[in-house]
């Protein structure tokens, strides 16, 4: 490290000394391939290179006696030496991918938060403003953007005149916008699961492919878009589709079925080119998760929580693959959990606050041990408080069974979690987020 102190003296020493190690190799792992007139010249030019050392002779005649080596050692030392520049890459990127990898496996892993469940603590992806035609950042604020924020850009452009209609499907609970499912990349990087979104434009389609963990971000996307006057976009379709009856009908390949879609003309007109959809999907928080610490210390509640899913059998039926989780521990083995509803007790005993909206509290009293579970009781600022659901409906107490944790989000009425699909194995915990270190927003540093 501190060679360039050294006088030009011991420098090359040193590089003398390398030369004899390398000779060395060359004789232990090649002397049987060698002939014996090689044999004899490697031992004369390392023996001259070892003599000139132990007389401590000045640098010019080091330098000789190793460059007599070095022609030596190009005859003779075939893998070993000269080593090419394409083997040296290979070697360093092999060792490279090593050293990641054992960070990776052991230290300190990198994670991509992909939904809002933990927001507004930690961000899953979310779109920019929805842009009208014409109105979309230049290609150089495109770039900085995409730099700075992880901002992607999707638009669909009207491949015809004429009006939209956009495809649906009746279900139980009323109109549901069509769409189908493929694998991708989010960032070029991620593996994703990608939903495919169809318009058709008087007859000609055109289609837009969105991450599907964006999916509920989506429908506020597509309101700002063509709701118009409309409370939002299923209120005019609904709309739409009384008054445009017979419907226009077609078949998709959905979950493994065929499906009937209905296609509902929106009401609005485009022109050949014009982009009429058009907005940036923003990443989620990229950080770096602590995989070391809980291998020595217990997770504590109110740690940020990260977790697989191999194990979550409610997890594993939706699409067979494990994924990782993260949320916030909420509950350790031996605990008891409820949501109280909130409001004044009548004398019945009974809240007098209607809805889900509860408090969550830990062996009898309001949880404490993060920020967020303050902020949660308080609905401070962007956090809107825990909903009453699944196994914390109100009037459950639930206990936190042996090696087990119960984890929730912190945005409590969009979270997929352990109120839905029960515990989390001691055995599938990973770790505890670290640092947030992209976007590059106010974010930016320490976990929460």
């Amino acid at each position: 490290m501190f060679s360039f102190l050294y006088s030009e003296q011991k420098k090359m020493r040193q590089n003398a000394e390398n030369w004899l190690e390398v000779a060395d190799r060359v004789y232990k792992y090649r002397r049987d391939q060698l002939s014996e007139a090689q044999t004899v010249r490697l031992l004369a030019a390392a023996g001259e290179v070892k003599l000139r050392l132990k007389e401590k002779a000045d640098a010019s005649r080091i330098k000789m006696s190793v460059e007599s080596l070095e022609g030596v050692l190009r005859d003779t030392g075939g893998r070993i030496y000269p080593v090419s520049s394409i083997v040296e890459n290979v070697e360093f990127f092999l060792v490279a991918a090593i050293v990641i990898l054992g960070l990776r496996a052991y230290f300190v892993q990198p994670f991509k938060i992909p939904t809002n469940s933990m927001w507004p603590s930690y961000y899953g992806m979310t779109a920019s403003e929805v842009y009208k035609d014409g109105e979309e950042p230049g290609v150089l604020k495109r770039a900085l953007r995409m730099a700075r924020l992880g901002a992607s850009h999707y638009s669909v452009a009207a491949p015809t005149d004429g009006e939209i209609s956009l495809p649906v499907f009746s279900t139980n609970y009323g109109l549901r916008l069509a769409f189908t499912e493929k694998s991708g990349r989010s960032l070029l990087i991620f593996p994703t699961m990608l939903r495919e979104y169809t318009f058709s434009v008087a007859g000609e389609l055109t289609r837009i492919s969105i991450p599907s963990e964006f999916d509920n971000d989506f429908q506020g996307v597509l309101d700002s878009a063509f709701k118009g006057d409309a409370p939002n976009l299923y209120s005019l379709l609904a709309e739409s589709a009384a008054r445009n009856k017979p419907l226009r009908t077609s078949t998709i390949q959905y979950e493994g079925r065929e499906a009937t879609v209905y296609w509902i003309p929106i009401g609005r007109k485009v022109h050949q080119g014009e982009k009429f959809l058009s907005f940036d999907i923003l990443t989620g928080d990229l950080l770096f998760v602590d995989r070391l610490s809980y291998n020595f210390i217990p997770p504590k509640v109110g740690s940020g929580f990260v977790f697989r899913t191999g194990h979550i059998e409610d997890l594993m039926k939706e699409d067979g693959t494990e994924k990782y989780f993260i949320k916030r521990l909420v509950g350790v083995p031996g605990d008891t959990l409820e949501i109280r509803k909130p409001g004044k007790i009548a004398a019945d005993g009974n809240s007098t606050t209607d809805g889900r909206e509860g408090l969550l509290y830990r062996n009898g009293k309001p949880i404490d041990g993060a920020e967020a579970f303050q902020k949660n009781a308080r609905k401070e600022g962007l956090y809107p408080g825990y909903e009453a659901n699944g196994l914390l409906s109100f009037g459950d107490t639930l206990e936190i069974p042996a090696k087990s944790y119960f984890a929730m989000g912190d945005n409590s009425p969009r979270s997929k979690d352990s109120r839905f699909w029960g515990f989390v194995p001691e055995k599938d915990v990973v770790g505890r987020p670290l640092f947030i270190y992209y976007p590059l927003t106010s974010r930016w540093g320490p976990a929460r």
